[in-house]
């Protein structure tokens, strides 16, 4: 049974829909990214499949439990890690997890909580407050606190924003040490690089699922060619080469131009006749998912116009 089985969400906020049609499968022990743009609609799928939000189209399951019927059950299994630090401030470490503890009726509390603090390595801070924390620390009492209840779907709706790259590494270490003990994880993220980090990702631009499969299959799938540049005066080259026949994308990566497009032929007779120029040296390159996402959201109409 996967974890996540749901098929055709839709959700409309008075004439707009947000989710058009969403389907997506996640196996149990997976991690999958979900990648998409602001206001793309991850959040709200998210809280669809979680059970804060009624969907107005489309149903499915979550652990099992069915979106339309279940919705309580599934928010007793489902840890959800939202945006927005939502603890409070003026209370410890500790003194926050013990409230959720009694929230979702552990007994013994205490023993819940000192547990959960060894294991994120909060042990330390447990009498700090939760205002007075880093980032990167805040990052981890929040995650503390969706897994405290031994939760078997963990949603991350960008959870490493704002965060340093030591913060990320570490609290990606832990994501799959938690998924190699069974638990399956959902995520939405910016980063490409945590995209790249995901057993499988699912891209969502203005409320509809454009691609997902592993990182290989999204890239070769979008059936983009990719060219470096590199020469003097990149500047006044990259605004040539945007004009040129079959070019998507012109990016500038270091002393390099990264040059995308969708028809490999037409681009390369373009990138050809640069060769002939003195100092300009064009090689075939490797897209990138970064390439990918661009692409995607620039063949995207945005729904909330």
């Amino acid at each position: 049974m996967p974890a996540i089985d749901v098929h055709d969400l839709v959700k409309r906020f008075g004439d707009k829909t947000v989710v058009d049609h969403v389907s997506m499968r996640v196996e149990q022990g997976e991690i999958v990214g979900f990648l998409g743009p602001n206001g793309s609609g991850k959040t709200t799928t998210i809280r669809l499949m979680c059970g804060l939000l009624t969907a107005d189209g489309g149903g499915g399951e979550v652990l099992g439990y069915d979106l339309a019927t279940d919705a309580l059950r599934i928010k007793r299994e489902v840890g959800y890690m939202t945006q927005r630090f939502s603890f409070y401030e003026d209370l410890t470490i500790a003194e926050n997890l013990s409230f959720v503890a009694r929230l979702y009726e552990l007994k013994p509390a205490g023993e819940y909580v000192r547990r959960t603090l060894d294991d994120l390595g909060l042990t330390s801070r447990r009498n700090q407050l939760a205002g007075t924390l880093s980032g990167g620390w805040k990052q981890r009492l929040a995650l503390a606190a969706c897994i405290m209840h031994e939760p078997k779907l963990l949603l991350l709706d960008e959870p490493t924003a704002g965060v340093d790259s030591k913060a990320r590494r570490d609290f990606w270490d832990e994501i799959h040490r938690l998924a190699a003990d069974g638990l399956t994880v959902l995520v939405s993220t910016h980063y490409m690089d945590e995209a790249e980090r995901c057993h499988r990702i699912s891209y969502i631009s203005y409320g509809k699922m454009l691609a997902t499969g592993t990182v290989d299959e999204v890239v070769r799938d979008a059936g983009l060619t990719t060219f470096i540049v590199s020469g003097p005066r990149l500047e006044t080259l990259a605004r040539e080469i945007a004009k040129l026949p079959g070019v998507e994308q012109v990016a500038p990566f270091g002393a390099t131009l990264h040059v995308v497009g969708s028809n490999a032929a037409a681009l390369s007779a373009s990138l050809r006749q640069l060769e002939e120029r003195e100092g300009v040296r064009v090689a075939a390159g490797e897209t990138s998912l970064e390439d990918v996402f661009i692409q995607f959201m620039a063949d995207a109409t945005d729904n909330m116009q």
